[in-house]
């Protein structure tokens, strides 16, 4: 049960972050799967100091998984185009 949670959060955040890259028309769903799964890994890296917990889906891991995602898109915008948008 908890792998289908993580597709739809992740799924759920990817796009979210893509709309606010404005990258959106550019995902398909699977790719905003894979953003916001990443997105979260790096954000709870950046906010955890590295520890990576099992919490229950709070506003702040939410939040934080967003962050994530953002940078994330924000770094291959960068890579890509040069800009990050």
């Amino acid at each position: 049960m908890g792998l289908i949670i993580w597709l739809i959060i992740g799924g759920v955040i990817g796009w979210l972050a893509s709309i606010i890259m404005r990258t959106d028309a550019q995902q398909g769903i699977f790719l905003n799967i894979i953003v916001g799964i990443v997105g979260a890994f790096i954000g709870g890296l950046l906010f955890t100091g590295g520890s990576i917990n099992n919490q229950p889906l709070t506003i702040y891991s939410f939040l934080v998984s967003l962050v994530g995602a953002v940078v994330l898109l924000a770094i291959v915008n960068l890579v890509r185009r040069g800009r990050v948008r």
